[in-house]
């Protein structure tokens, strides 16, 4: 079995909620900072480009210990994946080439998300 990665993706800018109804501008300038950051980030750890199918966990870490949803921010992580496929990591998000993400409680630190990326063996079921 193939080992999985990590990449860990420091905000670069406030989190981005489902519970967020600001304006469609705001929203897209968050949209485009998480997905230039997680880009860069993957370039720099070298992740491998043009994987075949892959599971992420996305751990949401803050910078507080106050109580969140971690799934309330799943356009964070959209954003984060769609600059994994900006790099090359895989072709696509589509259903054929990533499951999840599944979204975890990360604990504090420096706010950002910490992904793990493991392929998924050929025959496995998506």
């Amino acid at each position: 079995m193939n080992e999985p990665w990590t990449l860990e993706v420091p905000a670069p800018a406030a989190w981005i909620s489902m519970n967020d109804r600001s304006h469609w501008a705001t929203r897209a300038r968050l949209t485009k900072a998480w997905r230039h950051s997680a880009h860069v980030y993957a370039r720099l750890a070298r992740l491998p480009k043009g994987l075949g199918p892959v599971h992420i966990t996305a751990a949401v870490i803050k910078s507080t210990g106050r109580a969140y949803d971690a799934h309330n921010l799943t356009p964070t992580a959209k954003a984060v994946i769609d600059g994994l496929v900006d790099y090359g990591l895989t072709p696509d998000d589509t259903n054929a080439h990533v499951v999840g993400p599944d979204m975890r409680e990360g604990g504090t630190g420096r706010a950002g998300l910490l992904l793990t990326i493991t392929p998924i063996e050929s025959g496995s079921a998506l």
